[in-house]
């Protein structure tokens, strides 16, 4: 990456930073509301002991997946959207800011956020006292988690090339909240009914919250890794088709 290509993706990154905090709506669904749920499920649940793992640091998995996925699944796709209907992709596409620069910005800027939201968590099941997990197990949790939000992104990204910013909002909050529930990341899988047990294994959320808990002793990891890189394959192919139909 030359100096000046670096220097425009600063830019980009900085904006992307501040457009999530300036916006409240994405501000409560993206970072507040996954917290606030870690928060009320720790303090009711996070002493409990599940599968050999105690509740709260399972949590930090479980939960953790649905915050990472909640911040990369709907910041690219609606500042997407939101650069379409403002016309500012079609700047781009004639301005020295490729394209490509502003969706790495974008996805970075949802990594870094994602970040946070962890950090919020492990500091609140620490507080609770929840928390048992040496440093290198929740590192490794982390990255596992930071590292699977990809096909997530791709998919964000194909939806805001292809609609409009509120229609871009619905339709990615309509998807996450079955995929949180079905995959298990508010209530631990083995409670939920055996039906939902079964439907769960086709869904990537729950793989990648299978990941983290891999990493806290739980469970192996192959058949998860290759769930995801199969999603993975699936959204950059989605998201190569709706960027090209955009250029149309």
């Amino acid at each position: 990456m030359s100096a000046m290509t670096a220097r425009v993706f600063g830019v980009e990154l900085r904006d992307e930073l501040r457009a999530i905090v300036r916006e409240p709506t994405s501000l409560f669904f993206s970072i507040l509301m996954p917290v606030g749920f870690f928060v009320l499920f720790n303090l009711l649940y996070g002493h409990k002991v599940t599968g050999g793992v105690p509740a709260g640091t399972a949590m930090v998995a479980t939960f953790g997946t649905y915050g990472v996925i909640t911040v990369a699944a709907l910041q690219p796709g609606i500042g997407v959207a939101q650069d379409r209907d403002l016309g500012w992709l079609r700047m781009k596409r004639v301005s020295a800011v490729p394209i490509g620069i502003s969706l790495a910005a974008k996805a970075t800027a949802a990594l870094l956020y994602g970040v946070g939201v962890l950090a919020l968590m492990g500091a609140a099941a620490e507080a609770f006292g929840t928390l048992h997990a040496s440093a290198g197990q929740l590192v490794r949790v982390a990255l596992v988690l930071l590292l699977g939000t990809v096909p997530f992104t791709l998919a964000s990204v194909a939806v805001g090339l292809r609609f409009r910013t509120n229609a871009t909002i619905a339709l990615l909050n309509a998807l996450l909240f079955p995929l949180a529930v079905l995959s298990g990341l508010w209530i631990p899988i083995q409670f939920l009914p055996q039906t939902v047990r079964q439907i769960a294994r086709f869904l990537p959320t729950y793989h990648l919250a299978q990941l983290g808990l891999a990493q806290l002793g739980r469970g192996s990891m192959l058949i998860h890794i290759l769930a995801l890189l199969v999603t993975t394959a699936a959204t950059l192919g989605l998201a190569m088709l709706a960027h090209r139909h955009a250029r149309t």
